[in-house]
Formats: structure tokens, C-alpha cells, sequence
């Protein structure tokens, strides 16, 4: 038997607060089922967005009358700017200028999915705390309200939403039917949303906490408080994958954080790592993450703490995807990782290379580079890069742009990770010593043994980078000689002499 999901959006609520001249038009409309948002910003024309396309809904444009007509019709705009239309799950967003007048409106249609959940219904079921990703528009909000409604009604838990922006329950002191029989605790404004969630825990009993959008430092540990005290939680947050979370220091608390850890010589050799390392610092507040990749399809990671450890590593996470088929059967396989692009093997282009960045955390390369005395070049268009560089976990996703720069040919570069040993083996691929400074400062430091080892006396070398200087000394350890490195930054240089004969 085929499996169709039910669709509840009650639109007609939504389009009779559009004025009329904008709302006939949306009636014409023969996909209203697939209308997204509704867009009404002062001097321009009004438009209607849908998954692929947008529709310019009146020859003239939205002036103060027509936001003045709307705005009437809502509910109050709370601190976030955002309103809604009592018990249902539509939401208006507001832009405003600076006197706080508002002049742009985005009306979007909020619509109860029943069967979304299914395709991670065994997790939500098994107790686990559950951590949903995805990009916005995915679903995420969609799929917590079927949750609360599963866990409410079919398991006959104790479940609290807590609603900030009225977003999963609707507008208004009741709760939409879509959240079943689950209680919804309302918020005040956005930045009381973690004392909220401390307050349903302490004041209410839940089993089963559901909370959208967790984003700020103090909702990571309201969570991770939550979770120690036995109650699941549910919720989502701000990323796409796991790795954009572990690279988010807000959030990566959620996933047990980061922390940077100095191994000894011994320990670094037996690991086959640099001597700095990171490492997860904590147990993760949620055990299970579910990465929404489209609304049918997900990527689950069952085990947080070896995913996380995993991609520290360098290594590729064990992860399941699964999806519903065209009869609504669930679908699972083994997430594989995507072989890199030949790229990666070759050598450096001849060009210098102007990087485009898909997924690379900016920052760690160009301290990177910097360490290296190498001069990055990064460009904000595709069309002007002669190589691109991305991630494994990017990669395997194949977005568009990637998509983009394999049909132009351009050369791809994939890091295993963001991790700074992956990206600084990418610059020594893509930048070799002859074309830095490395090898001056080298050649500098060897005439300077030869020196040292004829005339006895101490020889100074000329102010280098960090790694520079760390390959200096080895080259001094290598003739059996000591090195020490002096001064303050950027004018610390490494100074060469012999030992002593005490």
C-alpha cells in the first residue's frame, strides 16, 4: 500500500489579510499548494514565491497603505519582528527602518506535514536526544511539530514545546492541533528563550523537551543542562552538517566541543599526527544528528561522539542515509564517502593559483599561509578562480557551484577536513618550498652551520615565521648543534651555536 502524506495549511487564512488587489491574483494562481511566501516591500512590486520561481502579483508597487492593510490584520510583532494569525502557522516577518517604521513584510505559509516523521521515528522513539540540520526551508520546524505530536499522542509522553516565535504551534494562547497533545510554552522575547527551557524543566516535568533554532551560547548550555538531567531533548540548530556545528564555537558545545591538546614527541610519532591536535572535550548533549538534506532524505549520524572523534581525525564518519522511495518505503543505505577528484593528486597548477573557497574555513588558511610567508589569493567569483578549493564533506554533496567548476574543467582541490594539518598539507601541495620563502630561510640557516662549524662562534639568523623557525632548529639538531629562538614577534629569529663542553 502506498503511504501519501497529509497536508494541512489552512491558506485561506493567510491570503485574506493580503490586500485585495494582491490576494485575487494568488487565487488565479493553479499551484497555491506549493506557495512558499508572500513578499510586500514599500515601492516595489509584490511578489509570491515558490520552490522554483517567483510571480510578481500586481502592476503597482506596495505602498505604506498596503503594509498599514496587513499589518492590521496580524497579530503583535514580538521582539524578533515576527507575527502571526491566531491558531494557525503562518508567520509575517517585518522589516523596518530606522525610526522603526516598518517597510517590508514577508508572509510565509507555515503548513502541518503529517507522515514526515516516519523516516526517524525509530530515533525519536528510542529516548535519544536528537539534533536536526538543514539548511532553511528544509523542513526542520515541520518535522519537530510532527514529533511532539508522535511522542505526545502515540507514546503518551510528557512533552514540552518551547515556542519562541510562536513557529511550531502557531499563533495565539492555543496551540495548533499539529503539535497533538504536547504543551507549549510561549517566550517573551528571543533572548529569554534558554530561561525558558530551564523553567519548563524545573516547573513542568516534561520528558520530552522540542526546541526550534537553538543559537546562542546560553540555549547550548540550557540544553546540555536539560539532557543531564535525564529529559530528551529534540530540537534543531543553526548549520547544515555536523562538521559546519563542530566549527561553530557557540555551538559545538552541543556536540561535546572542541579543544586543542599538545601531544609529547612520543605520542605525536605513535598517532602519525602534528604534536596539536583537536580533540572533543565533553560527552555531546545530543547522541543522535540528523543532517535534512532534502525533504525525503536524510543523513544520520547515530553515534555523535564517534562521528565527531571521527572527523577530528580527519577520517570519514560512519553515517546512514535514508530515504522514502516514490510507494513511501523507507529506504537506508551506508553513507559512502565520494571519491576525490584526480585533482588532488596532481601537482600544483603552473599559474599561481586564485582560489575559490566552497566550505573552507577562511580564517585557518590564511593563518596558515601566514605562517608560511605565502601569499593567498582568493576570488568571491567562480569565473575568475583557476582552481577551486572544497572539502570532502562539501564535495560528496556535489552543490551547485561544485557541479559549476567540473563542467568548466576547472581544477578541484578536496581537504579531507578543515582540520589545520589537512589544510596545511594542501598549501605545501599547492605552494612547494621553491616558490616561498622556506627555502631562503633554510639555505640561510645551512650556510650558517657550515659557518658555525669552522669559526666556533654563535651565528644569528634573520627573523622567520613560527614554522620557519621550527624547521631551523631541526636543522640545527640534525649537525648536532643548539638553536634558541629570541626576540618578540614579528622580529623573532633563531640564534645557532655549538654545545657546550661542561
Amino acid at each position: 500500500m502506498s503511504f501519501q502524506k497529509v497536508i494541512v495549511d489552512d491558506l485561506d487564512a493567510l491570503l485574506t489579510i493580503l490586500p485585495p488587489h494582491i490576494r485575487e491574483p494568488l487565487y488565479q494562481q493553479p499551484d497555491r499548494s506549493e506557495l512558499l511566501e508572500v513578499v510586500l516591500d514599500l515601492g516595489r512590486f509584490p511578489e509570491a514565491r515558490y520552490p522554483n520561481q517567483e510571480v510578481t502579483l500586481a502592476p503597482q508597487e506596495v505602498n505604506q497603505a498596503d503594509i498599514d492593510y496587513l499589518t492590521s490584520r496580524v497579530g503583535i510583532f514580538s521582539g524578533d519582528n515576527r507575527a502571526g494569525i491566531e491558531r494557525t502557522l503562518h508567520r509575517i516577518s517585518a522589516i523596518r527602518n530606522r525610526e522603526g517604521h516598518i517597510v517590508g513584510l514577508t508572509c510565509r505559509v507555515g503548513r502541518a506535514v503529517f507522515g514526515t516523521v516516519r523516516i526517524i521515528q525509530d530515533l525519536v522513539e528510542s529516548g535519544k536526544s536528537v539534533l536536526l540540520l538543514g539548511r532553511p526551508g528544509v523542513g526542520k520546524t515541520t518535522m519537530l511539530r510532527e514529533v511532539a505530536r508522535v511522542l505526545a499522542d502515540d507514546l503518551k509522553k510528557r512533552v514540552i514545546v518551547v515556542d519562541t516565535s510562536n513557529e511550531i504551534a502557531g499563533d495565539g494562547d492555543i496551540p495548533h492541533p499539529a503539535i497533538g497533545h504536547a504543551r507549549r510554552m510561549q517566550v517573551p522575547t528571543p533572548t529569554m528563550q534558554h530561561a525558558v527551557m530551564i523553567e519548563a524543566v524545573e516547573n513542568h516535568m516534561p520528558q520530552v523537551i522540542i526546541i526550534d533554532e537553538i543559537g546562542t551560547e546560553l540555549e547550548a548550555q540550557a540544553a546540555r543542562t536539560i539532557a543531564e538531567r535525564g529529559v530528551q531533548l529534540i530540537g534543531t540548530a543553526h548549520g547544515n552538517t555536523l562538521e559546519n556545528l563542530i566549527l561553530n564555537p557557540t555551538l559545538s558545545d552541543l556536540v561535546g566541543g572542541i579543544q586543542t591538546v599538545t601531544l609529547g614527541d612520543e605520542e605525536a610519532r605513535r598517532r602519525g599526527t602534528q604534536k596539536s591536535i583537536l580533540e572533543r572535550k565533553a560527552p555531546p548533549t545530543f547522541q543522535v544528528v540528523v543532517e535534512i538534506q532534502e525533504r525525503d532524505k536524510v543523513t544520520i549520524h547515530p553515534d555523535v561522539s564517534e562521528a565527531v572523534d571521527a572527523i577530528l581525525r580527519g577520517q570519514f564518519p560512519q553515517a546512514e542515509v535514508r530515504w522514502l522511495d516514490k510507494s513511501g518505503k523507507i529506504r537506508k543505505e551506508k553513507a559512502m564517502p565520494v571519491p576525490l577528484p584526480q585533482e588532488t593528486e596532481l601537482t600544483p597548477p603552473e599559474r599561481p593559483p586564485r582560489l575559490y573557497l566552497f566550505g573552507v574555513n577562511r580564517s585557518r588558511l590564511e593563518d596558515a599561509a601566514k605562517e608560511r610567508q605565502i601569499p593567498l589569493e582568493i576570488v568571491s567569483d567562480l569565473k575568475n578562480a583557476n582552481l577551486l578549493l572544497t572539502t570532502r564533506n562539501y564535495y560528496r554533496r556535489k552543490p551547485q557551484r561544485i557541479r559549476d567548476a567540473e563542467v568548466s574543467g576547472m581544477p578541484i582541490y578536496v581537504l579531507k577536513s578543515n582540520n589545520l594539518p589537512h589544510i596545511r598539507q594542501c598549501l605545501s601541495t599547492l605552494y612547494p618550498p621553491h616558490t616561498a620563502p622556506i627555502t631562503r630561510a633554510l639555505k640561510e640557516a645551512t650556510e650558517a652551520v657550515t659557518r658555525l662549524v669552522k669559526s666556533g662562534q654563535s651565528i644569528e639568523l634573520s627573523p622567520q615565521s613560527a614554522y620557519i623557525r621550527r624547521l631551523q632548529h631541526i636543522l640545527a639538531r640534525q649537525h648536532n648543534l643548539v638553536s634558541q629562538s629570541l626576540g618578540k614577534e614579528p622580529k623573532r629569529r633563531v640564534v645557532i651555536s655549538r654545545k657546550s663542553q661542561d
